[in-house]
C-alpha cells in the first residue's frame, strides 16, 4: 500500500508525495485511516477513486477559488507511470500550506451531533435548540481544527484561527470554504446526493489563496443519498470514511486486526460520488 516511486518527500496517512522539481506528484494509496491510525488492510482501488473525484471537484470549483491541481498522472507520459499509478496520482503545484483544517458542516451529524446532544453546542458555540440528528443547519457552520503532524487534530475557535494566520486570512478561509461547500452542496443535490459536511485544506501558491490536498472525496466528506434522507436518525447509504471510524471506535486503536471484509471488499459505493461528472 505504498507507492514505489523515487523522491518521496512526505508520506501521509493516505497519500505519498514525490518531488518533481517545480511540482509534486501526489499518489493516493488504498490505505485507510481513522483516529490517526492506519488500518492493516486497505480498499482495492480506493486511491484511484479519491484522486479522480478530487480532480473532478477541483475543475468544478476553480471559478470559486484557485487550486493546486495541474493534471492526472496519465497526463505525464515522460514519468512512465504504470496504468495503476496514472489512475491514482495527480500532478500538483507546490504550495505554502496553512495548518488549519477547514471543516464546513451543513447538517448536524457525527461529532457535532454527539456534542450537541450533551451541551447544546457545536465546537463550544450555542446552536438553536430542537435539532434532531441529520437536520440541516440554517447556515453552514465553519468548525476549524488544527492540522497536527503528530497526534490528533484539535478543535480551534475562530479567534484561534485569527491568532494563527491573521484576521484577513482567517476571514478568507472561512468565507471561501463555505462558498465552496455551498456550490458543491447545490451541485450534488441536483444529482441525488447530499453533501453533509466536508474538510478542506488551503495554502498559498504564488501569494494566492488556493485549495490543496484533496477535495470533496469520501475520505474528507460525508455524503448521503437524497432518497434515503430522513432527519431524526443516522442516515442510510452514507458514503464516507465513517464506517472505518465506527469500527475502529469499537475495536480500539492498538494492535488492530484487519478491517472486516464488508468494509474493504469494494470501493464501488465511493465511486458513486463521481456520478455528477456525467452532467
Amino acid at each position: 500500500m505504498e507507492s514505489p516511486l523515487p523522491d518521496l518527500v512526505y508520506r501521509g496517512k493516505v497519500r505519498d508525495t514525490h518531488d518533481l522539481g517545480d511540482e509534486y506528484l501526489m499518489v493516493a494509496t488504498d490505505r485507510i485511516s481513522a483516529f490517526d491510525v492506519v488500518m492493516p488492510n486497505g480498499i482495492p482501488d480506493k486511491g484511484a477513486v479519491l484522486s479522480q473525484i478530487s480532480a473532478f471537484w477541483f475543475g468544478k470549483t476553480e471559478h470559486v477559488v484557485p487550486n493546486h491541481f495541474i493534471d492526472m498522472g496519465s497526463g505525464r507520459q515522460e514519468l512512465a507511470l504504470s496504468n495503476d499509478m496514472q489512475r491514482r496520482s495527480m500532478i500538483v503545484k507546490k504550495a505554502e500550506r496553512i495548518d488549519v483544517e477547514c471543516i464546513v458542516r451543513g447538517y448536524i451529524t457525527g461529532s457535532a451531533w454527539s456534542e450537541y446532544r450533551k451541551t447544546g453546542t457545536v465546537q463550544d458555540k450555542p446552536i438553536q435548540q430542537g435539532l434532531v440528528e441529520g437536520d440541516k443547519f440554517p447556515e453552514p457552520l465553519f468548525t476549524p481544527t488544527t492540522k497536527a503532524e503528530v497526534g490528533h487534530d484539535e478543535n480551534m475557535s475562530y479567534d484561534e484561527v485569527v491568532d494563527m494566520v491573521g484576521a484577513d486570512t482567517a476571514g478568507r478561509l472561512r468565507d471561501t470554504a463555505i462558498e465552496v461547500f455551498n456550490f458543491a452542496h447545490d451541485f450534488a443535490i441536483e444529482h441525488g446526493i447530499i453533501l453533509a459536511d466536508t474538510k478542506m485544506e488551503f495554502g498559498f501558491i504564488d501569494g494566492e489563496l488556493s485549495l490543496i490536498d484533496e477535495l470533496l472525496t469520501p475520505d474528507s466528506s460525508r455524503f448521503w443519498d437524497v432518497e434515503g434522507y430522513a432527519p431524526g436518525k443516522s442516515q442510510p447509504n452514507s458514503t464516507s470514511s465513517s464506517s472505518a471510524t465506527t469500527w475502529t471506535r469499537s475495536a480500539g486503536t492498538t494492535n488492530l486486526p484487519p478491517l472486516p471484509c464488508r468494509t474493504t471488499s469494494s470501493p464501488r459505493p465511493a465511486s458513486a460520488i463521481s456520478k455528477p461528472s456525467t452532467g
